[in-house]
């Protein structure tokens, strides 16, 4: 995947990759994040334009965010280079990076959860809960799990 440019209308929004998260969120839980009869490049338009924050990290052993929605964007106030060459432990507190670590590990090993909760910091320093997370892994067209994404709309600044 091209992360080297925001979503934008010259690399359909992402759709292909976008799709991978949203299809697998579907399967997973039966959660619909964006309108499924819509094109899948209006789709990928549809959630980096939505309301609530959607972010992606791939799936290697330090995973690293590939994705990251504009409400993303806004809420971590970082640029799409920024956020994508950051390795995704580093939106958590250090104190929060274990309890973090066991979540991710288990929804590896389960599929998704809902009801995370937790501390995350902006690259101001702003600290903000986030609140009723849904965390999933994200799968390929065969079923090979690439990565994870979460998806939140509930946050409080502290």
């Amino acid at each position: 995947m091209d992360k080297t440019n925001i979503p934008n209308s010259e690399n359909g929004y992402l759709k292909d990759y976008v799709y991978l998260i949203t299809d697998s969120l579907r399967k997973l839980a039966n959660i619909e994040i964006v309108d499924f009869s819509l094109s899948i490049e209006e789709q990928a338009k549809q959630a980096f334009s939505s309301g609530y924050v959607l972010l992606a990290h791939n799936g290697s052993n330090d995973p690293i965010f590939n994705y990251a929605n504009q409400t993303a964007l806004n809420l971590f106030e970082m640029s799409w280079e920024e956020i994508t060459n950051m390795p995704s432990k580093y939106s958590a507190e250090s104190d929060q990076r274990d309890k973090r670590e066991k979540f991710l590990a288990d929804v590896e090993e389960k599929g998704f959860s809902k009801d995370y909760s937790g501390i995350r910091i902006s690259k101001s320093g702003r600290r903000f809960e986030i609140k009723n997370v849904i965390l999933w892994n994200v799968y390929d067209s065969e079923n090979n799990r690439i990565g994870q994404a979460a998806l939140f709309d509930e946050y409080d600044y502290l």
